[in-house]
């Protein structure tokens, strides 16, 4: 007994010993090991916006099995030790690499006798003989890191055209009810085909058991390969398929395997939307595809303010948080959009364009997917990747936001001198306003938002005669109605044959026009992957039957899409003429520090100011009247030393500064 008590008291004694040297350790440099400690220490999913590396900027969709493995083990040797985790295999691992491939080319995906997609054995050839991804998910672990692989909505055009049967986990065999076998016809949705996929993948029908099925199929067996995230695209944003995300939620609680859960694209999506799904998932795109060009930096300020704004920012999510994404990090190696090659060339963005995206994801709190081959990983970009300031912002910071939100009224009173003048240029500190150039002119535009928001509520029938009538959008004046966007209708024009099969999924269903020659329909989402400066909300293509182009009236006033499920809403604003501007950010350190971002996307370099006594609007439970605060800002290495009255700063074209202020 006597030994026994004298080897606990030897274990308690070691186990604090431990457990003082982290600490210390934690507050030597909470960036650098805090960051290799999360994973271990995390009791909930996603506890931290997830950081990794994804394939698909450096490498498209042909990606080998020893090009991700080299990349893998370069992300162990060296991010491992700043939180970068999940290693991602993107779209199309299962595609041959044969002439005639391409991203929506049929017929050429590899799946087996269950109609799941299985590894191109020539890309991958650890996965032959059925193993899947076991092997490369092991070697992955054996790094210390995490394995992600992408897939898509659904399931294959491959695997319905061959009608291959569905598998019930739970017996091992075919899928039987109803006493008899299903099979992949009869659970796929051909009228929901991905709109920017459409040879390649469709809903499945989760009202079907068979349907619920085959989606647990595809997640047992990623878990039984060894997989920890999965990014799962064309079922968000334009793309939306609720009940395929719901489907796939439930059964990843089932697991045994924790599975990090992210959905895309971003396209369309407000915040509205996303409250629906954050819930069911760990991250969830916002925008649409991020590549190395300046405008698509500059789309993601919007964005960003508007979910800040209603609080998505580390939110519930599936067994933990879930966090807004805004897409990968286009950084150091790349190939191009939409490409068939491998990484050529070094990104678009300057420095100090990357530096912007780095700052803006950071205090937004993004997760953080480096997108370059990091075969050649130069100095600069990995020096940014591993600002152990952004680092500390982005894993700890609290009351992240934008704070030109207050813009009448709160901090900052931002006020702008540059040498852009013109008439319309304003420079208004006593009302606020965050922006010099401030030109609008009126405009409304078509989005997609929740049905559930009254915001979807507006939309009426207005007859023109007898057989031509329009569906008009009326906004609420007071006691009047302005009609503001009116579209043509008619009902889809269908054969004998297609109405009798198709009947119970486009009855009550109709098709929009912009003028009365009706040829060019109106379609929810974008048929092609577009970068996120390229996307536009709603587009008109010539009419085809197609669910995407396929909308419902309801009774309440909403237009439901009936490939989304999603409403149309039309937003009126004073739209910018300018894309410049200057924006600012503020955050809470875990210590008590306060961050403040200046971002100039002004085409010119402009003096960005703010007064302290302003940080109380925004900082919440501080008092700064009589403050002072000593001031270092980051990029340049600036110490300002003690400010009492204001920051002030010179701002390089589309570059920032990102302030670290201590106050007192």
């Amino acid at each position: 007994m006597m030994t026994m008590k004298l080897r606990v008291d030897i274990y308690m004694s070691l186990s604090l010993l431990f457990l003082h040297l982290l600490l210390l350790l934690l507050h030597l440099n909470p960036t650098r090991v805090s960051a290799k400690t999360l994973s271990n220490v995390e009791s909930e999913h996603a506890s931290f916006p997830p950081r990794g590396w994804n394939s698909y900027d450096s490498f498209s969709w042909i990606i080998s099995e020893n090009e991700f493995l080299q990349n893998a083990q370069i992300i162990s040797e060296r991010l491992h030790a700043y939180g970068y985790e999940y290693v991602v295999v993107d779209f199309l691992w299962f595609r041959r690499k044969v002439k005639g491939a391409y991203t929506d080319s049929k017929g050429f995906d590899v799946i087996d006798k269950w109609g799941r997609m299985v590894p191109d054995p020539d890309r991958w050839p650890s996965s032959a003989g059925g193993k899947g991804f076991t092997e490369v998910a092991n070697k992955v672990h054996s790094m210390g890191l995490k394995f992600g692989i992408h897939v898509m909505r659904g399931i294959s055009t491959q695997a319905v055209n061959a009608n291959t049967p569905i598998l019930d986990t739970t017996t091992g065999g075919a899928y039987e009810e109803s006493g008899r076998k299903w099979s992949a016809k009869d659970i796929g949705v051909k009228e929901r085909a991905c709109a920017w996929m459409s040879h390649g993948f469709m809903s499945v029908d989760t009202k079907l058991g068979a349907g619920r099925a085959f989606l647990r199929s595809l997640y047992e067996q990623y878990a039984e390969w060894g997989v920890d995230f999965v990014k799962h695209d064309c079922v968000f944003g334009a793309d939306l398929d609720i009940n395929e995300i719901s489907v796939v939620s439930e059964v990843l609680k089932q697991l045994d395997r924790p599975i990090l859960y992210s959905l895309s694209p971003g396209t369309s999506v407000t915040p509205a939307m996303a409250k629906d799904v954050s819930g069911l998932a760990n991250m969830y795109r916002i925008t649409a595809d991020d590549w190395d060009s300046w405008g698509d930096v500059a789309s993601h300020f919007d964005v960003t303010r508007d979910f800040s704004t209603a609080n998505m920012i580390g939110a519930k999510g599936l067994l933990g948080k879930s966090w807004p994404d805004l897409d990968m990090l286009p950084l150091g190696w790349l190939t191009d959009p939409g490409s068939n090659d491998g990484p050529h060339r070094t990104s678009n963005l300057n420095a100090d364009e990357q530096r912007t995206q780095m700052t803006l994801w950071s205090m937004a709190k993004s997760p953080l997917m480096f997108g370059g081959d990091l075969r050649k990983l130069d100095e600069t970009t990995y020096n940014l990747l591993t600002n152990p300031i952004l680092l500390e912002i982005n894993s700890f910071s609290s009351s992240n936001m934008e704070a030109c939100i207050y813009i009448y009224s709160f901090f900052p009173y931002i006020t702008s001198t540059n040498s852009f003048k013109s008439k319309n240029d304003v420079l208004d500190e006593q009302s606020g306003r965050c922006l010099t150039d401030v030109r609008t002119s009126d405009t409304h535009f078509l989005s997609l938002t929740s049905c559930t928001t009254s915001k979807a509520i507006g939309w009426s029938v207005e007859a023109l005669d007898q057989d031509l009538e329009q569906i008009c959008w009326k906004e609420h004046l007071g006691s009047n109605y302005q009609e503001l966007f009116c579209l043509y209708k008619k009902e889809p024009l269908l054969s004998s044959d297609e109405k009798m099969s198709y009947k119970h999924q486009f009855q009550g269903n109709l098709q929009l026009f912009a003028t009365d020659r009706m040829d060019f329909c109106l379609g929810a989402s974008p048929t092609l992957k577009l970068t996120s400066k390229e996307f536009e909300r709603g587009a008109f293509l010539p009419c085809r039957r197609d669910t995407n182009q396929m909308w419902v009236l309801n009774s309440n006033g909403t237009l439901a899409n009936s490939y989304s499920g999603l409403c149309a809403t039309v937003n009126s604003v004073e739209a910018e003429v300018s894309s410049g501007g200057t924006r600012s950010w503020v955050a809470t350190g875990r210590k008590g520090e306060i961050y403040v971002a200046f971002f100039n996307l002004n085409p010119v370099k402009t003096v960005i100011s703010a007064k302290i006594s302003d940080l109380a609007h925004v900082v919440p439970g501080k008092n700064f009247n009589g403050t002072s605060c000593n001031c270092k800002e980051v990029w340049s290495g600036k110490d300002f030393g003690v400010i009492k009255q204001s920051i002030s700063m010179t701002v390089e074209v589309h570059g920032c500064a990102l302030f670290v202020l201590n106050c007192y």
